[in-house]
C-alpha cells in the first residue's frame, strides 16, 4: 500500500485550497470528501465578499474552479467517509468506508454543520418544509410564505435571497436587533417582502404532509401565537464536524479544533483548516487562507521529520 504525503479530509474551500498548495508543491496528495466538493460554500447561491470578483461570484461556480485547479496540479480525490484515525510511529492510518489509507500528515477540513433548533416538529418535517439551505430549497416556495429563524449574516442573506421566490419572508429573532452586518440589515429593512418578529422563538412546527404552521413565543411576555407558513429555514449557528478526532487532538468546549496560526493541532502531523477550527471569522476567504497555511505547514513537517 502506498503512503500519501498529505491526506485532506473535507472538500470545502479550506480543503481545496490545501489541495492546490500541497499538490503544487509536488506532495502526493489525497482529498477525502463524502459528498460533493465545495462544502457549504457550494450551497451558497452568491458570494459577494470574496476578493477579486467585483460583481460577486456563484458559490458552486467558485468551488468547481477550485476543485478543477487542485486536480490540475495532481491532487487525487476519493469519495469516502473517514471513520477513524490511528497514529503510528511514521504515519497515520485513516480507516474509511472504502478501505484504509496511510498518510504522513492529515489536514482536517471537515467544516461545520447547521445547528438544530431542537423544536418539536423539526426532525419530523425535515425535507418537508424544514430546511437549512435556502439556495437548495428556496425555489420550492414560490409565491408562498416562509419563516427564517436567526439574526446573523447567514439568516439575513438567505431571507433576502428567499424574497426572489416567496410572497413573504418572516424573520424570527430572539433579540430586539439583528447581529448581521449593517449593509445586510439595511437591505432586509428596505425589502417590503420581509417582516420582522423581534424577541421571538419558535415553540413548535406543525403541519400534515408538509409544514403548515409554526407557533412563535414572545420571550418577554411568554405569549404565543400561530403563524401560517409553508417553509421554515433555520440559521441559528453551526456546530463543528470534529467527532472523528475527539480524544485524538485538543478541542474547545464547543468541539472546535484548537490550532495555532500555522494550523498545527495538539498532535504533530495533524493540521486543521477552515470552519472546524476555533477562530473569530468563518468565511470562504479565511478558510482558503487556513488551507494554504496548513499545506505549507504539512510540507515543512514532512521535511523536518524526514531529516531525523
Amino acid at each position: 500500500m502506498h503512503i500519501y504525503d498529505v491526506t485532506i479530509i473535507g472538500g470545502g474551500p479550506a480543503g481545496l485550497a490545501a489541495g492546490i498548495y500541497s499538490s503544487r508543491a509536488a506532495l502526493k496528495t489525497l482529498l477525502l470528501e463524502k459528498g460533493m466538493p465545495g462544502g457549504l460554500a457550494a450551497s451558497t447561491e452568491f458570494i459577494e465578499n470574496y476578493p477579486g470578483f467585483a460583481e460577486g461570484v456563484g458559490g458552486p461556480e467558485l468551488m468547481m474552479q477550485m476543485d478543477a485547479q487542485a486536480r490540475r496540479f495532481g491532487m487525487e480525490v476519493q469519495s469516502a467517509n473517514a471513520e477513524t484515525i490511528e497514529a503510528g510511529e511514521d504515519y497515520f492510518t485513516i480507516k474509511t468506508d472504502d478501505g484504509a489509507i496511510l498518510t504522513k500528515t492529515i489536514i482536517l477540513a471537515t467544516g461545520a454543520q447547521p445547528q438544530k433548533l431542537k423544536t418539536p416538529g423539526e426532525e419530523e418535517f425535515h425535507g418537508r418544509g424544514v430546511s437549512y439551505c435556502a439556495t437548495c430549497d428556496g425555489a420550492f416556495f414560490r409565491d408562498k410564505e416562509v419563516a427564517v429563524i436567526g439574526g446573523g449574516d447567514s439568516a439575513v442573506e438567505e431571507a433576502i435571497y428567499l424574497t426572489k421566490f416567496a410572497s413573504k419572508v418572516h424573520i424570527i429573532h430572539r433579540r430586539g436587533e439583528l447581529r448581521a452586518t449593517k449593509v445586510l440589515q439595511q437591505r432586509a429593512m428596505d425589502n417590503e417582502k420581509i417582516v420582522m418578529h423581534w424577541h421571538s422563538v419558535v415553540e413548535k412546527i406543525s403541519g400534515e404532509a408538509t409544514v403548515k404552521e409554526i407557533i412563535i413565543k414572545d420571550v418577554r411576555s411568554g405569549e404565543t401565537k400561530p403563524l401560517a407558513v409553508d417553509g421554515i429555514f433555520i440559521y441559528v449557528g453551526t456546530r463543528p464536524v470534529s467527532d472523528l478526532v475527539a480524544g485524538l487532538i485538543n478541542l474547545d468546549q464547543r468541539g472546535y479544533i484548537i490550532a495555532d496560526e500555522n494550523m498545527h493541532t495538539s498532535r504533530p502531523g495533524i493540521f486543521a483548516a477552515g470552519d472546524v477550527r476555533q477562530k473569530i471569522l468563518r468565511q470562504v476567504v479565511t478558510a482558503v487562507a487556513d488551507g494554504a497555511i496548513a499545506a505549507v505547514s504539512a510540507e515543512k513537517y514532512i521535511e523536518e521529520t524526514q531529516k531525523k
